[in-house]
Protein backbone atom coordinates (compact mmCIF):
# COMPACT_ATOMS: atom_id res chain seq x y z
CA UNK A 1 0.00 0.00 0.00
CA UNK A 2 1.20 3.49 -0.88
CA UNK A 3 1.57 4.87 2.63
CA UNK A 4 3.51 1.81 3.78
CA UNK A 5 6.06 2.12 1.01
CA UNK A 6 6.53 5.84 1.70
CA UNK A 7 6.88 5.37 5.48
CA UNK A 8 8.77 2.09 5.47
CA UNK A 9 12.21 3.69 5.30
CA UNK A 10 11.26 6.49 7.70
CA UNK A 11 9.44 4.79 10.57
CA UNK A 12 11.89 2.75 12.58
CA UNK A 13 14.06 2.80 15.66
CA UNK A 14 13.53 4.75 18.86
CA UNK A 15 10.42 6.94 18.74
CA UNK A 16 9.72 8.64 22.08
CA UNK A 17 6.13 9.12 23.17
CA UNK A 18 6.84 12.66 24.28
CA UNK A 19 5.84 14.12 27.62
CA UNK A 20 3.91 17.41 27.53
CA UNK A 21 5.62 19.76 30.00
CA UNK A 22 3.56 22.21 32.07
CA UNK A 23 4.41 25.35 33.96
CA UNK A 24 1.78 26.41 36.49
CA UNK A 25 -0.79 24.27 34.72
CA UNK A 26 -0.13 25.68 31.24
CA UNK A 27 1.66 23.85 28.41
CA UNK A 28 5.29 25.01 28.54
CA UNK A 29 5.88 25.57 24.83
CA UNK A 30 9.51 26.58 25.15
CA UNK A 31 10.40 23.54 27.26
CA UNK A 32 8.53 21.25 24.86
CA UNK A 33 10.41 22.47 21.80
CA UNK A 34 13.72 22.19 23.69
CA UNK A 35 12.80 18.58 24.49
CA UNK A 36 12.14 17.93 20.79
CA UNK A 37 15.52 19.45 19.90
CA UNK A 38 17.28 17.26 22.46
CA UNK A 39 15.53 14.15 21.12
CA UNK A 40 16.64 14.85 17.56
CA UNK A 41 20.17 15.76 18.65
CA UNK A 42 20.55 12.53 20.64
CA UNK A 43 19.48 10.27 17.79
CA UNK A 44 15.78 9.56 18.21
CA UNK A 45 14.37 8.31 14.92
CA UNK A 46 10.87 9.81 15.20
CA UNK A 47 8.56 11.62 17.61
CA UNK A 48 5.05 11.04 19.00
CA UNK A 49 3.38 14.14 20.44
CA UNK A 50 0.05 13.77 22.26
CA UNK A 51 0.20 10.06 22.95
CA UNK A 52 -0.75 8.56 26.31
CA UNK A 53 2.60 9.70 27.75
CA UNK A 54 1.79 13.21 26.50
CA UNK A 55 -1.32 13.23 28.72
CA UNK A 56 -3.58 13.47 25.69
CA UNK A 57 -6.57 12.53 27.85
CA UNK A 58 -6.35 15.84 29.73
CA UNK A 59 -5.32 18.16 26.89
CA UNK A 60 -8.02 20.36 25.42
CA UNK A 61 -8.52 20.11 21.67
CA UNK A 62 -6.79 23.47 21.23
CA UNK A 63 -3.82 22.38 23.37
CA UNK A 64 -3.60 19.04 21.54
CA UNK A 65 -3.41 20.70 18.14
CA UNK A 66 -0.91 23.27 19.40
CA UNK A 67 1.44 20.59 20.80
CA UNK A 68 1.40 18.76 17.45
CA UNK A 69 2.16 22.04 15.64
CA UNK A 70 5.04 22.80 18.02
CA UNK A 71 6.49 19.32 17.48
CA UNK A 72 6.31 19.54 13.68
CA UNK A 73 7.86 23.01 13.77
CA UNK A 74 10.75 22.00 16.04
CA UNK A 75 11.40 18.71 14.22
CA UNK A 76 11.65 20.68 10.96
CA UNK A 77 11.47 17.56 8.80
CA UNK A 78 14.53 15.94 10.39
CA UNK A 79 12.55 13.00 11.78
CA UNK A 80 8.95 11.88 11.20
CA UNK A 81 6.22 13.08 13.54
CA UNK A 82 3.43 10.62 14.38
CA UNK A 83 0.71 12.69 16.03
CA UNK A 84 -1.56 11.11 18.60
CA UNK A 85 -5.12 11.18 17.26
CA UNK A 86 -6.96 8.63 19.36
CA UNK A 87 -10.37 8.86 20.97
CA UNK A 88 -13.22 6.61 22.06
CA UNK A 89 -15.42 8.94 19.99
CA UNK A 90 -14.84 8.15 16.31
CA UNK A 91 -15.94 11.63 15.20
CA UNK A 92 -13.41 13.22 17.58
CA UNK A 93 -10.64 10.92 16.36
CA UNK A 94 -11.39 12.06 12.80
CA UNK A 95 -11.23 15.68 13.96
CA UNK A 96 -7.83 15.09 15.58
CA UNK A 97 -6.53 13.28 12.47
CA UNK A 98 -7.64 16.16 10.25
CA UNK A 99 -5.88 18.64 12.53
CA UNK A 100 -2.70 16.52 12.44
CA UNK A 101 -2.77 16.50 8.64
CA UNK A 102 -3.22 20.29 8.58
CA UNK A 103 -0.24 20.59 10.96
CA UNK A 104 1.80 18.50 8.47
CA UNK A 105 2.38 15.51 10.75
CA UNK A 106 3.75 12.52 8.85
CA UNK A 107 1.26 10.05 10.33
CA UNK A 108 -1.24 9.61 13.15
CA UNK A 109 -1.23 7.17 16.05
CA UNK A 110 -4.78 5.99 16.68
CA UNK A 111 -5.48 3.98 19.82
CA UNK A 112 -8.25 1.41 20.06
CA UNK A 113 -11.36 3.08 21.49
CA UNK A 114 -11.29 2.83 25.29
CA UNK A 115 -14.11 2.43 27.82
CA UNK A 116 -16.82 1.75 25.19
CA UNK A 117 -15.63 -1.88 24.73
CA UNK A 118 -16.44 -2.16 21.01
CA UNK A 119 -16.67 -5.54 19.29
CA UNK A 120 -13.98 -6.63 16.83
CA UNK A 121 -16.30 -5.52 14.01
CA UNK A 122 -16.73 -2.19 15.79
CA UNK A 123 -12.96 -1.76 15.93
CA UNK A 124 -12.71 -2.34 12.18
CA UNK A 125 -15.54 0.14 11.56
CA UNK A 126 -13.81 2.76 13.76
CA UNK A 127 -10.54 2.58 11.83
CA UNK A 128 -12.34 2.43 8.48
CA UNK A 129 -14.21 5.65 9.29
CA UNK A 130 -10.92 7.44 10.06
CA UNK A 131 -9.26 5.91 7.00
CA UNK A 132 -12.11 7.10 4.76
CA UNK A 133 -12.27 10.60 6.26
CA UNK A 134 -8.60 11.66 6.28
CA UNK A 135 -5.80 10.88 3.83
CA UNK A 136 -2.93 10.42 6.26
CA UNK A 137 -0.95 7.30 7.24
CA UNK A 138 -2.40 5.56 10.30
CA UNK A 139 -0.50 3.60 12.94
CA UNK A 140 -2.99 1.44 14.83
CA UNK A 141 -2.30 1.34 18.58
CA UNK A 142 -3.28 -1.74 20.58
CA UNK A 143 -2.89 -1.38 24.35
CA UNK A 144 -5.49 -3.62 25.98
CA UNK A 145 -4.18 -2.89 29.48
CA UNK A 146 -5.50 0.66 29.12
CA UNK A 147 -8.37 0.34 26.65
CA UNK A 148 -9.92 -3.04 27.65
CA UNK A 149 -10.59 -3.61 23.93
CA UNK A 150 -7.93 -5.94 22.52
CA UNK A 151 -7.43 -5.79 18.75
CA UNK A 152 -6.97 -9.46 17.87
CA UNK A 153 -4.34 -10.45 15.32
CA UNK A 154 -7.12 -11.46 12.93
CA UNK A 155 -8.80 -8.07 13.34
CA UNK A 156 -5.48 -6.33 12.80
CA UNK A 157 -5.23 -8.26 9.54
CA UNK A 158 -8.59 -6.82 8.46
CA UNK A 159 -7.67 -3.28 9.51
CA UNK A 160 -4.34 -3.60 7.66
CA UNK A 161 -6.26 -3.87 4.38
CA UNK A 162 -7.37 -0.24 4.70
CA UNK A 163 -5.27 1.84 2.29
CA UNK A 164 -4.11 4.44 4.84
CA UNK A 165 -3.13 1.93 7.53
CA UNK A 166 0.66 1.66 7.50
CA UNK A 167 1.43 -0.28 10.66
CA UNK A 168 0.77 -0.82 14.34
CA UNK A 169 2.09 -0.05 17.78
CA UNK A 170 1.54 -3.13 19.91
CA UNK A 171 1.66 -2.81 23.69
CA UNK A 172 0.06 -6.14 24.50
CA UNK A 173 3.52 -7.51 25.51
CA UNK A 174 2.56 -10.65 23.53
CA UNK A 175 5.64 -11.19 21.39
CA UNK A 176 3.94 -14.03 19.51
CA UNK A 177 1.82 -11.39 17.79
CA UNK A 178 4.75 -10.10 15.74
CA UNK A 179 4.80 -13.25 13.61
CA UNK A 180 0.99 -13.39 13.48
CA UNK A 181 0.79 -9.79 12.34
CA UNK A 182 3.43 -10.40 9.69
CA UNK A 183 1.46 -13.37 8.38
CA UNK A 184 -1.89 -11.59 8.43
CA UNK A 185 -0.89 -8.01 7.56
CA UNK A 186 2.01 -8.56 5.15
CA UNK A 187 5.77 -8.17 5.37
CA UNK A 188 5.61 -4.43 4.65
CA UNK A 189 3.31 -3.77 7.63
CA UNK A 190 5.34 -1.56 10.02
CA UNK A 191 5.40 -3.12 13.48
CA UNK A 192 6.46 -0.99 16.45
CA UNK A 193 6.63 -2.13 20.05
CA UNK A 194 4.79 -0.15 22.68
CA UNK A 195 6.60 -1.76 25.62
CA UNK A 196 10.20 -0.77 26.38
CA UNK A 197 11.08 -4.00 28.25
CA UNK A 198 10.12 -6.09 25.19
CA UNK A 199 11.67 -3.80 22.56
CA UNK A 200 14.77 -5.93 21.97
CA UNK A 201 12.84 -9.18 21.59
CA UNK A 202 10.17 -7.47 19.49
CA UNK A 203 12.77 -6.43 16.91
CA UNK A 204 14.41 -9.85 16.97
CA UNK A 205 11.07 -11.26 15.84
CA UNK A 206 10.66 -8.79 13.00
CA UNK A 207 9.67 -5.48 14.56
CA UNK A 208 11.10 -2.18 13.32
CA UNK A 209 11.25 -0.08 16.47
CA UNK A 210 9.65 1.09 19.70
CA UNK A 211 7.38 3.97 20.61
CA UNK A 212 9.08 4.50 23.92
CA UNK A 213 8.48 6.03 27.34
CA UNK A 214 12.07 5.47 28.49
CA UNK A 215 13.41 7.47 25.53
CA UNK A 216 12.08 10.61 27.22
CA UNK A 217 14.84 10.10 29.78
CA UNK A 218 17.54 8.20 27.86
CA UNK A 219 17.13 9.11 24.19
CA UNK A 220 20.70 8.37 23.16
CA UNK A 221 20.79 4.92 24.81
CA UNK A 222 17.39 3.96 23.43
CA UNK A 223 18.41 5.07 19.92
CA UNK A 224 21.67 3.09 20.16
CA UNK A 225 19.77 0.01 21.37
CA UNK A 226 17.40 0.22 18.43
CA UNK A 227 20.19 0.68 15.90
CA UNK A 228 22.02 -2.36 17.27
CA UNK A 229 18.92 -4.57 17.09
CA UNK A 230 18.13 -3.45 13.56
CA UNK A 231 21.71 -4.34 12.58
CA UNK A 232 21.32 -7.76 14.24
CA UNK A 233 23.96 -6.95 16.87
CA UNK A 234 21.97 -8.50 19.69
CA UNK A 235 24.83 -9.18 22.12
CA UNK A 236 25.73 -5.49 22.20
CA UNK A 237 22.05 -4.59 22.36
CA UNK A 238 21.58 -6.83 25.40
CA UNK A 239 24.39 -5.04 27.22
CA UNK A 240 22.60 -1.72 26.65
CA UNK A 241 19.26 -3.22 27.62
CA UNK A 242 20.79 -4.35 30.94
CA UNK A 243 21.66 -0.71 31.64
CA UNK A 244 18.14 0.40 30.76
CA UNK A 245 16.12 -2.39 32.42
CA UNK A 246 15.75 -0.69 35.86
CA UNK A 247 14.74 2.53 34.11
CA UNK A 248 12.06 0.75 32.07
CA UNK A 249 10.59 -0.48 35.35
CA UNK A 250 10.98 2.86 37.12
CA UNK A 251 8.99 4.64 34.40
CA UNK A 252 5.92 2.87 35.79
CA UNK A 253 6.75 3.10 39.50
CA UNK A 254 3.67 5.33 39.64
CA UNK A 255 1.11 6.08 36.92
CA UNK A 256 2.83 7.31 33.76
CA UNK A 257 3.99 9.91 32.86
CA UNK A 258 4.66 11.12 36.41
CA UNK A 259 7.95 9.14 36.62
CA UNK A 260 9.13 10.34 33.19
CA UNK A 261 8.37 13.93 34.18
CA UNK A 262 10.25 13.60 37.46
CA UNK A 263 13.23 12.15 35.60
CA UNK A 264 13.02 15.01 33.07
CA UNK A 265 13.03 17.49 35.95
CA UNK A 266 16.26 15.93 37.25
CA UNK A 267 17.75 16.51 33.79
CA UNK A 268 16.65 20.15 33.86
CA UNK A 269 14.23 19.73 30.96
CA UNK A 270 10.96 20.77 32.60
CA UNK A 271 8.98 20.67 35.82
CA UNK A 272 7.50 17.44 37.15
CA UNK A 273 3.92 18.78 36.92
CA UNK A 274 1.15 16.44 35.79
CA UNK A 275 -2.58 17.05 35.52
CA UNK A 276 -5.25 15.54 37.73
CA UNK A 277 -6.28 12.81 38.15
CA UNK A 278 -2.54 11.98 37.99
CA UNK A 279 -0.24 13.03 40.81
CA UNK A 280 3.46 13.85 40.88
CA UNK A 281 5.70 11.06 42.17
CA UNK A 282 6.04 10.30 45.85
CA UNK A 283 9.38 9.90 47.60
CA UNK A 284 9.68 6.12 47.17
CA UNK A 285 9.17 6.36 43.41
CA UNK A 286 11.59 9.29 43.21
CA UNK A 287 14.29 7.22 44.91
CA UNK A 288 13.67 4.32 42.48
CA UNK A 289 13.88 6.65 39.49
CA UNK A 290 17.09 8.29 40.70
CA UNK A 291 18.68 4.87 41.28
CA UNK A 292 17.67 3.68 37.80
CA UNK A 293 19.04 6.84 36.20
CA UNK A 294 22.31 6.38 38.08
CA UNK A 295 22.48 2.74 36.93
CA UNK A 296 22.07 3.93 33.34
CA UNK A 297 24.76 6.58 33.75
CA UNK A 298 22.36 9.48 33.22
CA UNK A 299 22.99 11.27 36.53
Amino acid sequence: MAHRSVLSAKLHGSIPALITPYRDGIVDERAFQAIVEKQVAEGSHGLVPCGTTGESATLSFKEHVRVVELCVEAAAGRVPVIAGAGSNNTAHAIELARAAKTARADAVLVVAPYYNKPSQDGLVAHFKAINDAVDIPIIVYNVPGRTVADISAETMGRIAQLPNVAGCKDASADLARVARHRALCGGDFIQLSGEDPTALGFNALGGRGCISVTANVAPKLCAQLQELTLQGAFEAARALDDKLAPLHKAMFAEPSPAPAKYAASLLGLCSDEVRLPLLACGEAAKAQIRAAMTHAGLI
